[in-house]
């Protein structure tokens, strides 16, 4: 059993701030916990923009706190995301998050993340693993 909260990893490798400036993540289960999902809390700043295409990983999220306008990027339809609401990114879509307001989410991925993941040019996660416990 693993027990850990949000405010024990502050601070930690497991609080990641992208290098685009545009937001952090708390990574409270990882790869190597080996549960084959990782989840996080995710925070994307007020007046900030980014672009994500997730072509390795499958993402859900559930917005907690907050307002931002989700847009498929392949399609060019809009979606106004709100506390309680959720988006599954089910079929690796491209899409841009633009945030009016601090929003706050709970995400998961599968296959889990490593912790050491950013979006590279193409807004993508490398499919990073951890080495085999043999």
């Amino acid at each position: 059993m693993i027990v850990r909260s949000f405010k024990d990893i502050e601070g930690t490798d497991r609080h990641v701030k992208s290098a685009s400036g545009t937001w952090e993540s708390k990574r409270i289960v990882l790869a190597k916990e080996r549960v084959g999902f990782s989840l996080h809390e995710t925070i994307l700043y007020a007046g900030t923009e980014t672009s994500m295409w997730y072509a390795n990983h499958i993402e859900a999220v559930v917005c907690t706190k907050g307002e931002a306008e989700l847009t498929d990027d392949t399609t060019g339809e809009k979606y106004i995301i709100t506390p309680g609401t959720m988006y599954l990114l089910n079929g690796h879509e491209k899409h841009t998050m633009r945030i009016k307001e601090d929003f706050h989410c709970i995400c998961v991925f599968n296959p889990p993340v490593t912790g050491r993941e950013d979006h590279d040019e193409n807004g993508v996660y490398p499919l990073l693993t951890e080495p085999d416990e043999s």
